[in-house]
């Protein structure tokens, strides 16, 4: 038995009547992470131990109680892999970098805290791009992760290593972070859903910084109804971040049955600018296709405009480096993380340390930040960007007057080869253009696969709601993976 499976219900149910033990699943996770690290580069640490001894102390609470299943967590004995830049007292925080070195943090994030509550056992922390900053993955400094569905190519970024652990059926569930996608894009390229939420919808206490108005903990899983479980499990207001909303968590399982749901009165956006050049063939005919099948449940499919969203990437790709430059600005060697040796001077350790911690892309988004934020530029840059941004919200505002939820892309290509576009940053960033607009704007967005491309290689579609829409972008989700099942499994996975 491997945690691939099941869904997460019914690996609780067959844990907590007996019919397997929480150890026996932790096991087998563990064991799959250890055999498929090696291809798959999918984790930067493995706690076995912690994981097996975790299992055991759920299972003898379980063995303790009277047989009553309402009094079982949610998530009692469920592997969970997280992404190496959400801090989990004790284990490693690397962001995917060399400047934090042996950095084991003494406290855990909002959100592990509330998975460990639930019950959930956490497998080991997985690769990602240095400091979320990447499309791909390959801006690691402990090399790519690989795609389970070709290892000659990316599994898309910057959480690439939980995306691959949930698509090869390590866990069932896996931890990210969404800058401008790196939930969703990923998602899409390695075959499995991922949720990026609403702005305020999850605490970033724990989740180092990359952009702090763009920075969201998403979720990865298998299908739509375990992503909805776990959101409702880690969401909420939290006092340690002041960006989370005082908004109540609703049951977001609510009225995910096994049944497509019926879709007639919703309206969904169609923004038929966004289906042009640039986007590949198969990508654009597998999204096409999706909106036909939500005709066929009874949904009315509605055009929409975006009249800002070609100017996102621009907007990005200022907001976020000014950001991103202000916030690895701690990362200087004289308090923790890696310092640089043979600089006897204060300045001279910073400039060593940080040239020698930091890796290119890094490197390059920090010297942008700094430029659109320096005298003479600021309001050049960064204020007009902002100022594109509010129009952006506004775009969205207006187009879900007439809808509930729009569609397009993820990715605009399938997974590409790794090296393909390491030497084009703007090619590479381009890459990010249906999932920035989210980030921007504050609202939820989910990607859900919908085929493979003639190459054998995943292919998602994503949809994007307004504020606090998640339970309405769950039933839409929900609907399509009832109506067309995605169950191809990559050749690298537990089943194999």
């Amino acid at each position: 038995m491997t945690p691939v499976n099941d869904d997460i219900e019914a690996l609780k149910n067959r844990i907590s009547s007996g019919e397997t033990t929480a150890r026996a699943v932790v096991e087998s996770s563990v064991d799959a992470a250890e055999k498929l690290n090696e291809p798959l580069n999918a984790f930067l640490q493995i706690d076995r131990n912690g994981a097996m001894t975790r299992a055991e102390e759920i299972d003898k609470s379980l063995w303790s109680q009277n047989g009553d299943g309402t009094s079982v967590p949610a998530l009692a004995g469920i592997p969970v892999a997280i992404k190496d830049n959400i801090c989990v007292r004790g284990m490693q925080t690397s962001c995917g970098s060399r400047i934090l070195g042996d950095y084991h943090p003494p406290y855990n994030a909002t959100v592990i805290d509330r998975l460990l509550a639930a019950g959930a056992v956490l497998v080991g922390k997985t690769n990602c791009d240095e400091f979320a900053m990447g499309s791909s993955n390959e801006n690691s400094a402990f090399g790519p992760v690989k795609n389970p569905w070709d290892t000659s190519r990316v599994p898309g970024g910057s959480s690439g290593g939980s995306a691959a652990a949930v698509a090869a059926g390590i866990v069932p569930i896996a931890l990210g972070s969404d800058t401008g996608g790196s939930v969703r894009q990923p998602a899409a390229l390695c075959g499995v859903v991922g949720l990026k939420p609403t702005y305020g919808r999850n605490s970033r206490y724990g989740l180092v910084a990359f952009a702090s108005s763009l920075d969201q903990v998403g979720i990865f899983g298998r299908n739509t109804k375990d992503v909805a479980r776990v959101l409702g499990i880690v969401s909420g207001r939290d006092t340690h971040d002041a960006t989370t909303a005082a908004v109540p968590v609703p049951n977001y399982t609510a009225g995910l049955t096994n049944d497509a749901n019926d879709l007639k009165g919703a309206r969904i956006g169609f923004p038929r600018s966004l289906f042009g050049d640039g986007l590949d063939t198969e990508v654009r005919a597998s999204v096409e296709a999706v909106v036909d099948v939500y005709r066929d449940l009874g949904a009315e499919v509605v055009d929409v405009e975006l009249p800002n969203a070609k100017y996102s990437i621009a907007v990005y790709y200022i907001i976020a480096t000014a950001e991103a430059s202000s916030n690895l600005a701690r990362f200087d060697g004289a308090r923790y993380g890696y310092r640089a040796k043979d600089a006897p001077e204060l300045r001279q350790m910073y400039r060593k340390t940080r040239e020698e911690g930091f890796g290119a892309e890094v490197k390059r988004r920090i010297m942008l930040g700094t430029y659109v934020l320096s005298a003479g530029y600021y309001e050049a840059y960064y204020g007009k960007a902002q100022q594109v941004r509010s129009l952006l919200k506004e775009d969205f505002s207006k187009a879900f007057e007439s809808c509930d939820a729009i569609i397009t892309p993820t990715s605009p290509t399938p997974a590409f080869l790794i090296g393909e576009k390491s030497d084009d940053p703007l090619a590479m960033y381009l890459n990010d253009i249906y999932t920035v607009t989210a980030n921007l704007a504050g609202i939820p967005g989910i990607s859900v696969p919908c085929g493979l491309s003639s190459n054998r290689l995943p292919i998602g579609f994503q949809l994007l709601g307004a504020y606090w829409s998640e339970p309405t972008l769950f039933k839409l989700a929900h609907a399509y993976e009832m109506a067309r099942p995605f169950t191809e499994r990559p050749p690298i996975c537990v089943d194999n």
